[in-house]
């Protein structure tokens, strides 16, 4: 069988979606798997076993320049000659749904109208698979990959996965034991405070690297190191880089956003820490743990002005630390 996972961004969104390929490949072993993907994320998938093709596409280079429509259509139109089985929108935008109906195949799969924010999508499709849009987000990701495929995808399994985040980099000189700090996010409010992080890394006494993004997160990365002999910022490399990184570092803790969920893909231990955003993005386990704001979160319409994260008491995260 011939499959196309179309999942295009962001990065926490592919990681929670790529937990689906192991149990594709455990039932359906000699299919063939491609994934479409914005070229940006393309590190994420990299080096993966199960996936035996990576698609680019830079849907995000129209908004530059609209002609690029038109550039990326006939990668697209490329990409239909492949003859796919089943083509997987793991999205639900109308973009994804677009894009998956443009490379065809005879089974297009989605969720339906009542799972995704943009119900439109799901016209597109031929087969629809039903989750509630507030549902664990992870849940939601392998059902509407696996369902499609007859593969029973249970909470256990997922709890115990086997890591799917692959690297090929190799960095010298890393310490026996550290931690990593993941600053940064989309929205300043899913942001703890750096002065937290300071905290935390004084209380804990471990070298950790601080992992950034922006030139507003490099700032404050600089600042931080200045506050603590145990901060060291990790410079800028590729994704591929920083999943090796990770991969080695002792516990992880940062916001809700795509490094953070590294760690979750690669079985290493992590605190996510949640302001305006559910908690239902992740999975606990006993060595992924998250801390939760107070504030009341309406999955359906998320507040950006909700900066309630900065209310979480470091050592909250601390003792959490020390646990682990």
């Amino acid at each position: 069988m011939k499959i196309c996972i179309v999942k295009l961004s962001a990065m926490g969104d592919i990681i929670h979606a790529m937990v689906a390929l192991q149990f594709i490949k455990e039932e359906l072993p000699s299919s063939q798997v491609d994934w479409v993907v914005e070229s940006a994320f393309k590190g994420v998938l990299e080096n993966n076993p199960h996936i035996d093709n990576i698609l680019e596409v830079d849907l995000k280079s129209v908004k530059k320049k609209k002609s690029e429509i038109f550039t990326q259509y006939k990668i697209l139109r490329e990409y239909s000659k492949n003859n796919y089985d089943i083509v997987i929108d793991a999205q639900g935008l109308l973009k994804s749904a677009i894009v998956s109906r443009i490379i065809g195949a005879k089974v297009i799969a989605g969720f339906d109208k009542t799972s995704i924010r943009e119900g439109i999508a799901s016209f597109f499709y031929n087969k629809k698979v039903s989750i509630a849009y507030d549902a664990n987000t992870i849940d939601r990701n392998a059902t509407v990959i696996c369902e499609p495929l007859g593969i029973k995808v249970t909470s256990e399994k997922i709890i115990n996965k086997e890591k799917f985040l692959f690297c090929a980099s190799y960095e010298e000189n890393l310490p026996e034991i550290f931690n990593i700090f993941v600053i940064g996010s989309t929205w300043e409010s899913r942001n703890y405070p750096k002065e937290k992080f300071v905290e935390i890394a004084k209380a804990l006494k471990t070298p950790t690297y601080i992992v950034w993004g922006s030139e507003d997160e490099h700032q404050k990365a600089l600042w931080m190191q200045e506050q603590s002999e145990f901060l060291h910022i990790l410079p800028r490399g590729s994704l591929d880089e920083l999943k090796y990184v990770i991969s080695k570092c002792s516990l992880l803790i940062g916001n809700d956003t795509g490094p953070t969920h590294m760690a979750w893909g690669l079985n290493v231990p992590s605190i996510t820490i949640f302001g305006p955003t559910p908690t239902n993005r992740v999975y606990v386990t006993p060595i992924n743990k998250v801390v939760k704001s107070k504030s009341e979160v309406n999955h359906y319409k998320l507040d950006k002005n909700d900066f309630s994260i900065r209310e979480i008491n470091a050592e909250e995260i601390i003792q959490i630390s020390k646990e682990l």
